[in-house]
């Protein structure tokens, strides 16, 4: 994870995380805050191995912790394997023993999927952290149409891999937003970015639409040998029918390097709107001729995001367009990360959401107008609408402040290598929950997704407000992508991931389409869980002929009032079924296809035996 910043206190500087915990804490900040964004303690043994622990590998006892906190857990036994031969050393040494393993890469995740919250240390369960050594990559074969192979292990970093890729001229169509992702753990979820075809594109070889799974040529598993009575590696090209299983595995399998396709680097120019109303970007379909809507945007460019922060009213539009070369007004960049107003929130605005983390809930709309005007001041210069509002807001956005944001230079229009406009998300970002979902549809339904969406999402805010309830302070974000089409990983005979919420239908050819939509608040929100649990049960309950509803894996789902991932209707319920619309292979086959693989289980928890079943 990257260092820590130490920040400025002075003329509006940035915050550092560590300064905003300081503030919260001098406020009376609430303890599950200090756990969620301070670092876990340092590995440390306090007994000996557990007994028959392979020589040689060094285990100590560790926190885990994830990305926004939220899933904590006692010590447990922890190893960094060097080679994948010491991986299967200490998965065979865990079945004898009766343990469990789990891969750890950088917790930047939300979902239980690795352990759950509260896992004691008494558990029999051996996280293996890829991140500090299986992180080797090697380009393996560049082919005529541009394309390429990269080699890569589970450990490494995607702002490393995209890096690597990028330095021989390769890249992908879209990405995940932050760059601590681990590959292993990326593609084990289905990560994916936002793009779609623009009107009129079509991708060149070794680009595609969909997640980075379906990008996979091959993989290597920890797998089941039946004749030796162990578990062995086992290298299984995308054509073989166990693949399309182990491409997106939840945490069901064990992969220690993939291969995947990149193609020619493309550069792209990444805009800035904020000046397009809700209601405008978010309009019904039929709206009138000239009116900026999001499926306008997609239609032109292909990629878009819209960061919506709530109680606001217009939201952070981003559009990415493939522009080869420079346009005059755009500001080259030659790195990722290029919104440091977002990486180190000022000390006014840090100290707001300090106030809220202390128990100000009901500074939320405040907390949602300072986002977006500070958005607006640092991507585009404009300080109109601070100057025009009230006490409150300038005295969070201070003359100081807005001078510190426009020294350092205006970000509403970008230009550069596609690794530096697509990864922007830095591990200093405040660290919120969230939940997910892909509304899979036709591209001629995208915008009666978003409308639908936005008018309820809009009606509920105010319903729980209106009680005094705030459960909201983060953003809506909502993205648009392709589905899977195996053909972009150039293997004949290739098929699909699985699980992954982009697999088509196969009784749906018109829908080729999904809408990602995520909702961000800071953990420990009171409310925030029924509110979550009201926005699933609306879109699950959307209209099956136009939309087709599934989890987005690393993020929250399944909520009950008081807790994600516990509903058991939407656990054993909508989301088998999610995946079994259409019919065709799914869920059934690819948890037979784990199940085969891993017949004890090692490669698996409670959560996981739950839900993949």
């Amino acid at each position: 994870m990257a260092e820590e910043r130490s920040g400025s206190s002075q003329h509006g500087g940035g915050l550092s995380r560590r300064t905003l915990l300081a503030s919260s804490a001098a406020a009376g900040g609430a303890v599950w805050l200090l756990r969620g964004l301070a670092r876990p303690g340092s590995a440390h043994a306090v007994s000996g191995p557990p007994p028959g622990f392979p020589a040689g590998l060094d285990v100590h006892q560790r926190v885990y912790q994830n990305w926004a906190g939220e899933i904590r857990t006692d010590e447990l036994w922890t190893c960094a394997p060097r080679t994948a031969q010491e991986v299967l050393d200490a998965v065979n040494w865990a079945y004898g023993a009766g343990w469990t393993v789990r891969a750890q890469g950088q917790r930047h995740g939300w979902a239980p999927l690795t352990v759950a919250a509260g896992t004691p240390g008494s558990a029999q369960v051996l996280l293996l952290d890829t991140t500090a050594h299986l992180t080797a990559m090697s380009l393996e074969q560049q082919a005529a149409d541009g394309s390429a192979a990269v080699r890569v292990q589970a450990g490494a970093s995607l702002e490393a891999l995209l890096a690597f890729a990028g330095a021989g001229g390769y890249g992908v169509t879209a990405a995940p937003a932050p760059g601590d992702l681990s590959v292993g753990g990326a593609l084990a979820i289905g990560a994916h970015g936002t793009a779609t075809a623009a009107t009129g594109e079509s991708p060149p070889p070794g680009h595609g639409y969909g997640s980075l799974s379906n990008l996979v040529t091959e993989l290597t598993a920890v797998v089941w040998d039946g004749g030796a009575g162990r578990y062995t590696l086992r290298t299984v090209g995308r054509a073989e029918p166990d693949c399309a299983a182990l491409l997106t595995h939840l945490g069901r399998s064990f992969v220690t390097e993939a291969v995947l396709r990149v193609g020619a680097d493309a550069n792209l120019r990444c805009r800035s709107l904020l000046d397009i109303p809700a209601t405008e970007l978010f309009a019904a379909p039929g709206a009138p001729a000239g009116t900026r809507t999001l499926a306008g945007f997609v239609d032109g460019t292909g990629r878009v995001e819209a960061i919506w922060f709530a109680f606001t009213d217009r939201p952070w539009l981003k559009t990415w367009s493939v522009t080869p070369n420079r346009p005059f007004a755009a500001r080259a960049v030659d790195a990722p990360y290029n919104y440091p107003f977002s990486d180190s929130l000022p000390e006014p605005v840090a100290r707001l959401a300090g106030d809220l983390v202390s128990g100000a809930w009901a500074s939320a709309p405040l907390f949602g107008q300072v986002q977006y005007l500070l958005a607006k001041v640092a991507l585009t210069g404009d300080i109109t609408d601070v100057l025009l509002s009230g006490t409150l807001v300038r005295d969070v956005l201070t003359g100081d402040v807005l001078t510190h944001l426009l020294a350092d230079g205006l970000r509403s229009d970008l230009w550069g290598a596609s690794r530096n406009l697509l990864e922007y998300v830095r591990p200093t970002t405040l660290r919120e929950t969230a939940n997910g979902y892909a509304v899979l549809t036709r591209r001629a339904d995208l915008q009666w997704v978003v409308s639908r969406f936005a008018d309820h999402y809009r009606t509920l805010l105010a319903q729980y407000a209106a009680r005094g309830e705030y459960p909201v302070n983060g953003q809506v974000e909502i993205r648009v992508t392709g589905l899977e089409d195996p053909a972009v990983c150039g293997v004949p005979g290739a098929r699909p991931p699985l699980l992954s919420a982009l697999r088509p239908r196969p009784d749906r050819p018109d829908v080729d389409t999904a809408v990602w939509i995520d909702i961000l608040s800071l953990p420990g929100t009171p409310a925030l869980h029924r509110f979550y649990r009201d926005i699933e049960q609306f879109l699950l309950s959307l209209d099956g002929d136009r939309a087709t509803v599934r989890v987005e894996w690393s993020k929250g789902w399944a909520y009950t009032d008081t807790a994600a991932w516990s509903a058991p209707e939407v656990l054993s319920g909508a989301i088998p079924a999610s995946l079994r619309a259409g019919g065709g292979p799914g869920w059934d086959e690819a948890v037979a296809v784990l199940d085969r693989l891993d017949p004890h289980r090692v490669l698996s928890s409670p959560f996981l035996d739950a839900l993949v079943r």
